[in-house]
């Protein structure tokens, strides 16, 4: 396996197609992608943080790491975008899991659970009504570079 950069559309399309429980984000800074044998098994998605009071300039926030189900793909791509943090001058790499996930590539990457986090679902004057997430807590993650 290895990374590549791949079109944040093409990543897209990769989380509408493979994602358990979520859509594809609406944007991002960049994008990565995991090769197998030439065949994209994996990407993950990047960008600003989504909380307000986290979007200081500093963090990155992983929106989607979605994978085929290829064996170790996640903890590669996790890892990738930690180097890629730090290499553009981050001081830390965030991403959530629904509660009911275990995290598993998310700890075998180093990353620290941070506990619930947040409410349900976002519940702001202009309520998204697209949004198809299980409405459970979430668990935010950080790895701190």
């Amino acid at each position: 396996m290895k990374i590549i950069p791949i079109h944040l559309k093409d990543a897209q399309e990769f989380v509408s197609k493979f994602h358990r429980h979520n859509i594809p984000p609406v944007g991002g800074k960049f994008a990565i992608g995991c090769v197998s044998d030439n065949i994209l098994c994996g990407v993950a998605i990047c960008g600003r943080p989504v909380s307000r009071k986290l979007d200081n300039g500093t963090i990155l926030e992983i929106y989607r790491c979605c994978t085929d189900g290829t064996r170790n793909a996640c903890s590669m791509l996790y890892g990738a975008c930690i180097r890629i943090a730090r290499n553009m001058g981050y001081s830390a790499v965030i991403t959530y899991t629904l509660a009911s996930e275990n995290g598993a590539s998310l700890k075998a990457s180093n990353f620290i659970n941070e506990g619930l986090s947040g409410g349900k679902e976002w519940n702001g004057e202009r309520k998204r009504n697209y949004y198809v997430a299980p409405m459970e807590k979430k668990i935010r993650w950080k790895y701190i570079l």
